[in-house]
C-alpha cells in the first residue's frame, strides 16, 4: 500500500456540522429580502458551492442587486455567528490528534470564504491542525476543480498518488479524482450517498478514516 504523505479535508460537513448556522445566516437574509425562511433541510440541498452560490439559489429569480445585498448580508450574519451552533463532528478532534500523532500533514480546501474557515476553526480550537488552508476566494477556481488541490500537492511536494481527499459533496470527490488522489466520501455529511458513488472509499464517522487500509 502506498505510503500517504498528505491529507486534505472539507470543513462543512465533514470535520463541521454548521448547517444550523448556515440556515440561520440564509433565513436572516431572505428576511431581509421579504423572503420566506427555508427549513434546515432545505439550506442542505443549496450548499456546498460557496456563499454566492447559495445565495442565487435561495432567492429564486432574484435581481443581480438582491443577489449581492443578499450575498452582503448573508457573509456579514455568518461572520459574526460563525459558531453559534456549530460544533465538530463526533470523533473530529481524536482522529486529527492520531494523524497528527502520526507526523501526517493535514491540509484543508473549502468553498467557504477563507476568512470565514479560518474563524471558524479558530473558535471551535480546530486550527492548530492544519498546514494550510485553502477557501473559494483564495484561488480562481474552486472544487470541483482540481487546481486547489494541485496547489497544495504542489506546495507539499507531493504526488497524487501519495495524497488523500476527505469530504462530503460530490464537490470533493470530482476534484480529488480530477488530481488523482485517493478519495474518502463521509456519508454523514451533507451531500446525498448518490454523490459518494465514485469516491474511492466511505466513511460513516470520521474515526473510520484511520481503519482504512493505508492507515494499517
Amino acid at each position: 500500500m502506498t505510503e500517504i504523505k498528505l491529507i486534505i479535508f472539507d470543513l462543512d460537513g465533514t470535520l463541521v456540522d454548521s448547517l444550523d448556522d448556515l440556515t440561520d445566516a440564509t433565513n436572516h437574509m431572505l428576511a431581509l429580502a421579504g423572503r420566506p425562511a427555508l427549513t434546515r433541510e432545505g439550506v442542505r440541498q443549496l450548499v456546498g458551492q460557496g456563499a454566492r452560490r447559495l445565495v442565487e439559489r435561495a432567492l429564486i429569480n432574484g435581481t443581480e442587486d438582491e443577489v449581492e445585498q443578499g450575498i452582503n448580508a448573508f457573509l456579514t450574519y455568518n461572520g459574526a455567528h460563525l459558531a453559534d451552533r456549530s460544533h465538530p463532528y463526533p470523533g473530529v478532534r481524536e482522529t486529527l490528534d492520531a494523524l497528527q500523532g502520526r507526523g501526517l500533514p493535514l491540509a484543508l480546501i473549502s468553498n467557504k470564504n477563507v476568512a470565514l474557515c479560518r474563524g471558524l476553526l479558530k473558535v471551535l480550537g480546530l486550527d492548530g491542525y492544519f498546514a494550510a488552508v485553502l477557501g473559494a476566494d483564495s484561488l480562481p477556481f474552486r472544487k470541483p476543480s482540481p487546481e486547489p488541490l494541485f496547489k497544495l500537492l504542489r506546495d507539499f511536494s507531493t504526488s497524487p498518488t501519495t495524497a488523500i481527499m476527505v469530504g462530503d459533496s460530490v464537490n470533493d470527490v470530482a476534484a480529488g479524482r480530477g488530481a488523482g488522489v485517493v478519495t474518502v466520501g463521509c456519508t454523514y455529511g451533507y451531500g446525498d450517498l448518490a454523490e459518494l458513488r465514485d469516491a474511492d472509499y466511505r466513511i460513516d464517522e470520521l474515526p473510520q478514516l484511520l481503519k482504512l487500509p493505508f492507515f494499517n
